[in-house]
């Protein structure tokens, strides 16, 4: 039954990652480009300067992966791959949690581990560090954004487990209004100090000495010798479409994750409720209507 569930759950995770590939192939891919050829143009524009001052210029290295890869094959092959790990993370978090969350039923707790997931490990984190495309970001900081980024979902997972646990447990003494409201409260509560506590993007050590203080890390426009404007900082509107299509995409995949899971959950451990389920459906698609 188990291995039943987590082959069902990479399964599902595997067909959303295929159509959240769909949406990114779409949507975000041409924000992807659009941002490379803004990075392209504005490090030429960087030589140049730096040639006029007597700088040194490094030499370009060289693409491992053309562009045509990139975006077919490998973002293809890492949302299905990402998609199959985490419909399998789903059906292990469903196995644990089965049997231990009251009386849910099991078709709703299998929408519900998803929604978790989603919350916890992208959505939450996502608010303190949001997803940036390839112009955004100094390359010596990339270490440290990765770190920030895995402390933030490894406290953002932990806290919301807590929060559930936690709000199991005061449901015994309170209504399920108030435990919910306390158990939610509490988790904006760890999550607010830690997002208080990390630092911003545009605090690193990089970022500071090539900007200065920065609210983010979007690369500001690049002046001349004499203050004077040569080259545009990076487009708002291109990044805010950018992080609305990471948002979108996150939700087909664990969306699409609940939707195709859930019913095979269901099916598994409840075949009664599936079977009448269906029957209901077929009754309600065969009712005569009345004229």
């Amino acid at each position: 039954m188990v291995k039943q569930l987590i082959g069902r759950g990479a399964l599902s995770g595997a067909v959303a990652g295929l159509v959240a590939f769909l949406f990114a192939r779409i949507f975000a891919e041409p924000i992807i480009s659009k941002a490379i050829a803004y990075e392209s143009a504005r490090d030429a524009m960087q030589d140049k300067l730096d040639k006029a001052q007597g700088l040194p210029v490094p030499a370009p290295g060289p693409d491992i992966f053309s562009r045509t890869i990139q975006m077919d094959v490998g973002i293809g092959a890492a949302l299905i791959l990402f998609g199959a790990a985490m419909g399998a993370l789903v059906a292990v978090g469903y196995v644990i949690a089965i049997g231990r969350v009251g009386r849910v039923r099991p078709f709703t707790l299998a929408l519900l581990i998803p929604a978790f997931y989603f919350a916890g490990a992208y959505f939450v984190p996502f608010l303190k560090y949001p997803a940036n495309p390839p112009a955004i970001g100094h390359e010596n900081t990339i270490k440290e954004r990765g770190a920030l980024f895995l402390v933030t979902v490894a406290v953002s997972c932990i806290a919301l487990f807590l929060a559930v646990y936690f709000g199991q447990k005061l449901h015994k003494r309170l209504s399920l209004y108030s435990s919910v409201v306390t158990a939610a409260v509490g988790y904006m509560a760890v999550m607010a100090v830690l997002f208080l506590i990390l630092p911003p993007l545009g605090h690193l050590h990089a970022n500071v000495v090539e900007y200065g203080r920065q609210a983010t890390e979007t690369p500001l426009p690049l002046t001349d010798a004499n203050g004077k404007i040569v080259f545009p900082g990076f487009p708002a509107d291109l990044l805010a479409k950018f992080r609305v299509y990471s948002i979108v995409n996150q939700v087909i995949l664990w969306g699409g994750i609940a939707l195709l899971f859930a019913p095979q959950a269901q099916r598994l451990l409840d075949p009664a409720g599936a079977k009448a389920a269906k029957e209901s459906r077929l009754v309600e698609g065969h009712t005569p209507v009345a004229v």
